[in-house]
């Protein structure tokens, strides 16, 4: 195959200016396939103003290439795709990722549609076939059931990342590239959508991805009510509260809370696991956690092979004392 692509590019997110955490988490697997492809790691950057793009080298870019004009303070798929559409035309990477956000979710299949390439979506791994440099994109199927081996032919590859499914790499603030400001005329900048209103919907609780501490709970608890235990430690402890899929599918708690291939990977500074066996489909989804503290009546379950900390006990009996001994601690 003819080299005609070449490089890696990650899709960074901007919010009211700052970058998004998601970005060094891109920037990390980015960094990983440039290293073997022995090419240069590129951030692409979109917005109406950032603060701190320097922040984008120190993580592991080599290059960032930003368009910044006020048109691009609120997020219009089509007018993102027309302008990464012609700097792909023009630098012609081999890899781009983006993360699978709301925003990666919608921007990158009009821009592989736009470019008549593949796209691999919510991957959690990848892999370079040493003879033809393609990436091997590494995702759930069947309900997490399968681990799916997906090669683009074309170029460039593109692929979404699970947020949450990589750490960033250390910041190393001695690290010096090049950072590069793209224009283009106020044509690129039209788009067909209209910008009309932004609510957040505060009903909803702290998101369990963004949760520092987080008490996840299986079938060892045995039954449904058993979650409020979960739910007052977590409360105290200002986390959240999460779960296997075998007690979703039972209904014990809704789905926003699965933890797993087929749910939300996660990657706390604290992770509980109650109750948990740790098949390897959940394990994909908190092996990043910073500490794991598990608590099964099995010895021998696979959950303590990842464990910090593991307490060998009934779950039914350890929560509750555990419940109780952080509400007393509260009125200390």
């Amino acid at each position: 195959m003819k080299q005609e692509h070449t490089g890696v590019w990650t899709i960074s997110e901007i919010e009211d200016g700052t970058i998004n955490p998601v970005s060094y988490e891109l920037l990390a697997w980015g960094k990983g396939l440039a290293e073997t492809l022995k090419v240069e790691l590129t951030s692409i950057v979109l917005t109406n103003k950032i603060k701190d793009i320097e922040s984008l080298i120190h993580y592991g870019a080599d290059k960032v290439y930003y368009v910044e004009n006020e048109k691009l303070e609120h997020f219009y798929p089509d007018t993102y795709t027309k302008i990464l559409h012609q700097l792909v035309e023009e630098m012609k990477p081999e890899i781009i990722l983006a993360s699978a956000t709301t925003k990666g979710r919608t921007l990158m299949p009009c821009l592989a549609a736009r470019l008549r390439t593949g796209l691999t979506a919510d991957c959690t791994d990848f892999e370079i076939e040493e003879e033809t440099r393609s990436l091997i994109q590494i995702r759930p199927a069947i309900g997490g059931n399968v681990m799916a081996k997906i090669k683009t032919m074309t170029r460039p590859q593109m692929a979404t990342v699970r947020p949450k499914s990589k750490q960033p790499l250390p910041k190393d603030e001695t690290r010096r590239g090049e950072i590069i400001k793209k224009e283009f005329n106020e044509e690129m900048y039209q788009s067909r959508y209209e910008w009309i209103n932004y609510k957040k919907d505060e009903s909803i609780d702290q998101p369990i991805q963004q949760a520092d501490v987080i008490i996840a709970g299986g079938k060892g608890l045995r039954r449904q009510e058993n979650f409020k235990y979960l739910k007052e430690i977590a409360e105290r402890l200002n986390g959240a509260v999460g779960a296997t899929r075998a007690v979703v599918d039972m209904g014990w708690i809704d789905y926003s809370h699965q933890i797993g291939l087929s749910g939300k990977t996660v990657s706390p500074k604290l992770y509980i696991a109650v109750g948990i066996s740790g098949a390897v489909q959940h394990i994909a989804g908190m092996s990043t956690s910073k500490y794991i503290i598990s608590i099964n009546k099995d010895p021998e379950a696979p959950i303590f092979k990842v464990s910090d900390l593991g307490i060998v006990g009934d779950a039914t009996e350890i929560v509750p004392l555990l419940a109780k001994e952080i509400k007393q601690g509260d009125k200390k």
